[in-house]
């Protein structure tokens, strides 16, 4: 089979994680592919995640490496397994491929935060906010693009229906955007106070009135792996969404984030607050 031309970010994950083990172990790819008996170059395929890996092969180079993480290795397999498409390959040629792995890591994902300084967390915008938000960013773009692109972002939001556990921090500016006018933003704060009656989400915002709040900070989603090693964030960049998974990054990421939950209200006292601005537009 030949190689994968464009791999998921997740099987590029599973092909990074067997990396780190081989690094960790100290050995280098060309005396892998001996011991296992194939070559270098379906070593590297493998771990740039071109090309899939058996379960007993995994688990075989697993042991090589001395790694004793059953918990880990475990949910490796689990991704090597994986042969279902998802949802999102509808999609797969009418979008770009790293929007599409954003909604594949939502899927698999244990849990979600996510922190947005001046827009509305896009699993909780309504139609209108995000047809809006699109004119706007994009109002050159074909129609039949932006109802493609429209109609994806509203399937991302059965990462809520699934029961994930998805927690939001907003800052009070992104509730005072009107995008798309004064009706528009009252519906999409309204859409805001009853999404919040999920049992699995959880709403807050960091108030103009917040001390010790230092600026926007910036936008991202942390993403929970099934084990702690396979967390993953992300950040829009001009080019599209980037995915970080580098262990120090990732941990400079999270005490970001939890540096900026701490800046937030409550949910009782965000949701007195997302009323009074819907009531006062």
């Amino acid at each position: 089979m030949p190689p994968r031309v464009t791999p998921t970010a997740r099987q590029g994950r599973l092909g990074a994680e067997l990396r780190k083990l081989r690094e960790a172990a100290g050995l280098v790819s060309r005396d892998v592919a001996a011991w296992l008996g194939t070559s270098q170059a379906q070593i590297s395929n493998i771990e740039a995640g071109k090309h899939g890996i058996s379960e007993e092969r995994l688990r075989r180079l697993a042991a090589h490496y001395a790694c004793d993480d059953a918990q880990l290795i475990d949910a490796l397999v689990r991704m090597a397994n994986e042969r279902d498409k998802g949802w999102w390959e509808e999609y797969r040629g009418v979008l770009p491929p790293r929007v599409l792995d954003l909604a594949e890591l939502e899927h698999h994902g244990t849990y979600v935060r996510a922190f947005q300084a001046v827009h509305i967390p896009g699993v909780l915008q309504t139609e209108e906010h995000m047809r809006a938000a699109s004119i706007f960013a994009e109002p050159g773009l074909p129609d039949a693009d932006r109802e493609a692109r429209l109609s994806f972002r509203l399937r991302r939001q059965e990462v809520l229906e699934s029961g994930t556990s998805y927690e939001a921090v907003v800052h009070e500016a992104a509730l005072r955007m009107r995008v798309g006018g004064a009706k528009v933003t009252r519906v999409q704060l309204e859409r805001l106070i009853q999404e919040s009656e999920r049992e699995n989400l959880t709403l807050r915002v960091i108030p103009f009135s917040a001390e010790g709040f230092a600026g926007a900070g910036h936008p991202m989603q942390y993403i929970g792996g099934v084990v702690p090693q396979l967390d993953t964030v992300q950040i829009d960049t001009v080019q599209g969404a980037e995915f970080i998974d580098a262990a120090a990054q990732v941990q400079r990421y999270r005490t970001r984030l939890d540096r900026v939950t701490g800046a937030a209200l409550d949910q009782s006292a965000s949701l007195d607050l997302i009323r009074y601005i819907a009531q006062n537009l």
